[in-house]
């Protein structure tokens, strides 16, 4: 495990090329202002004829997870809540647009600072996940991010990757990916940004594994950062990931650093946390606040809010790839702004700080914020544009490849519903694949969090509608899991079934996608475990048996316990197939053709009671 890596200081704000963002979509924004109370203006003159406040932008995303390019279908798009009260899709996100987006929202601004809350990196799309992250990492240092917190999946391929990404250097196995000037290897540079991990510890040294916190220094203004990642991120992350890491509380871990920053006379203070809420609405531009501060959004990030100390003076949140701009009341019982920009550079938040010299601290009355569109209508960024091209055709002749055929889109991540099409699919190819090494494989879970994107009709490239891609397939499974089968009695795969909405599961359910002759109810009126019908549960028509064996096939993460399914890691006569991908692949393959592609399943295996 390595101590604390070094940070080489981002590039100053004055080498931006600040672009014009033709179409650039804050149109129905919803901003939001902490409530005012009287003598709390900020104004006054200063030394010297300074001014005694100043406005600090911060403009923040979270979630990006290596999409460079704009996702595809419904995973790349935003839903806008119009003035007559109709919602309206609009297609976001992608580096070339964020690029944009941001460097527009700069200009005019000289005190600004960009951060991000996590997840920058893995589960990425082909064309950043086959070089290890490393285009994403180059784009971020060239959007200019300043600094971010670390993200359950920045643990993806363990500590010491995520301190290459940190530090730099080529991959320890795969070696460099491009060549330089005079044809040798060129050594990747890493970030330019700090990663932040206040509450992940070495087990032997007792010692952050990186930088706790960081301070933003402009013309006498300071404004410290603190990062932490969700202290579960061990129930969400491989074995191997974080292995020799200790994650600790959020809230415990925020305090001790906010008051070792305000000790240094760091008064202004963001937490970026890898931890979020569940919005009301679906609108990114919803009332949050009403009828109350912070109505609006439930969860864990709520709770978190509320018991992180009132030095902190806003939270920027992550991971449930939510949209929100809320007020949420500190343990003083004081508004305080917390938001969220969905995921894949779809959005990013616009929040106005404004800092009192005197105090050294936010006027927290003052606080405005808002979330913002990352349209594709606006002008793309040339030098992501550039980055882009360099780095697909190293990619190109991995990802072009075909692997099969659709008649229509199969909606996975953007489905919106606890059953997906795409996920009935996958686990379909999970049983066939195991039932090719055990043909007395009986059934096939998939966790819903391994399902990255949608697989789309629609040609992405050259390659023709309705074709699908080795790299569209590699972008909704990206993890280089294993298949694997197990041996679980009937009280077992019941148990597990019932983890899916009991337990860590129990606030926000994760439904386990299923294959086909595997049918349930779940009954949403009810709470917890008793959601799960146990006597609706059925194989092929026939009532599971609690004393019988049944040979499961999941993925290794489900299989290791993963995503609090504590009970499918109990399982014995274990028997590892290939990598989770390849089965896909080889389904899709074996299934399809152009005369005969594979229909979108119709995803009615689970009955849902609302």
């Amino acid at each position: 495990m390595s101590a604390i890596p070094k940070h080489r200081r981002p590039k100053r704000r004055a080498t931006r090329v600040l672009a014009v963002a033709a179409g650039l979509a804050t149109v129905g924004a919803l901003v939001v202002s902490l409530p005012a109370s009287a003598g709390q203006d900020g104004a006054g003159g200063g030394k010297g004829g300074k001014k005694r406040t100043v406005d600090v932008q911060l403009l923040s995303f979270n979630d990006f997870h290596g999409n460079l390019q704009p996702p595809a279908g419904s995973s790349g798009q935003v839903t806008e809540k119009q003035a007559d009260g109709s919602e309206k899709k609009i297609d976001a996100g992608g580096a070339e647009y964020l690029a944009t987006s941001l460097r527009a929202a700069r200009k005019g601004n000289p005190y600004s600072v960009t951060a991000a809350a996590g997840d920058l990196i893995g589960a990425s799309p082909l064309l950043s996940g086959l070089f290890h992250d490393e285009p994403t990492v180059e784009a971020m240092n060239k959007l200019d991010l300043d600094v971010t917190s670390v993200g359950n999946h920045e643990f993806d391929e363990g500590a010491k990757e995520l301190a290459r990404m940190q530090n730099g250097g080529c991959h320890p196995k795969d070696g460099c990916f491009e060549k330089d000037g005079h044809g040798k290897g060129k050594k990747f540079k890493g970030a330019d940004y700090p990663y932040l991990a206040a509450n992940v510890t070495d087990e032997k040294t007792g010692k952050p594994i990186l930088k706790p916190y960081w301070v933003w220094k402009h013309k006498g203004v300071k404004v410290g950062f603190i990062g932490v990642t969700l202290e579960g991120t061990p129930d969400i992350v491989s074995a191997d990931g974080v292995k020799g890491l200790k994650f600790h509380d959020e809230i415990e871990t925020v305090n001790k650093y906010a008051k070792i920053l305000d000790k240094q006379g760091v008064k202004s203070i963001v937490t970026l946390i890898h931890e979020g809420g569940v919005p009301k609405s679906q609108t990114y531009n919803y009332d949050c606040d009403s009828p109350g501060a912070g109505d609006g959004i439930s969860g864990p990030i709520t709770t978190i809010a509320k018991g992180i100390t009132p030095k902190v003076d806003a939270l920027v949140t992550g991971h449930t790839h939510n949209a929100y701009v809320c007020t949420i009341p500190d343990p003083a019982g004081k508004p305080r702004m917390v938001t969220s920009a969905s995921s894949f550079g779809k959005l990013y938040t616009d929040t106005t700080l404004t800092y009192d010299r005197k105090t050294k601290d936010i006027v927290r009355t003052s606080v405005k914020s808002a979330n913002h569109v990352v349209s594709r209508e606006q002008a793309k960024a040339p030098d992501m544009t550039s980055l882009i091209s360099r780095w697909d055709k190293l990619a190109a002749p991995v990802a072009n490849k075909a692997v099969g055929h659709i008649s229509a889109d199969i909606p996975g991540r953007g489905a919106g519903v606890p059953e997906s099409p795409l996920g009935d699919l996958i686990a379909d190819a999970q049983l066939a694949h195991a039932k090719s090494l055990d043909p007395e494989a009986d059934l096939a879970l998939m966790n819903p969090g391994g399902i990255r994107s949608d697989i789309v009709f629609k040609a992405s490239g050259s390659e023709g509608d309705g074709v699908v891609t080795y790299g569209e397939a590699f972008t909704v499974q990206p993890f280089s899991n294993t298949v694997n089968l197990v041996d679980l009695t009937g009280a077992q795969l019941v148990t597990g079934l019932k983890q899916q909405v009991s337990g860590s599961n129990e606030a926000s359910p994760k439904v386990l996608q299923v294959s086909d002759g595997l049918t349930y109810t779940l009954d949403m009126t009810k709470t917890g475990a008793d959601r799960v019908v146990a006597d609706s549960i059925k194989l092929n028509g026939k009532a599971i048996d609690p004393a019988a064996t049944y040979r499961v096939a999941m993925n290794s993460f489900l299989a290791g316990g993963g995503d609090g399914f504590a009970e499918l890691g109990k399982g014995t006569k274990p028997l590892v197939g290939s990598d989770d991908l390849k089965a896909f692949n080889d389904y899709l393959t074996a299934n399809s053709s152009a005369d005969k592609p594979i229909a979108p399943p119709k995803a009615d295996r689970i009955t849902i009671v609302k």
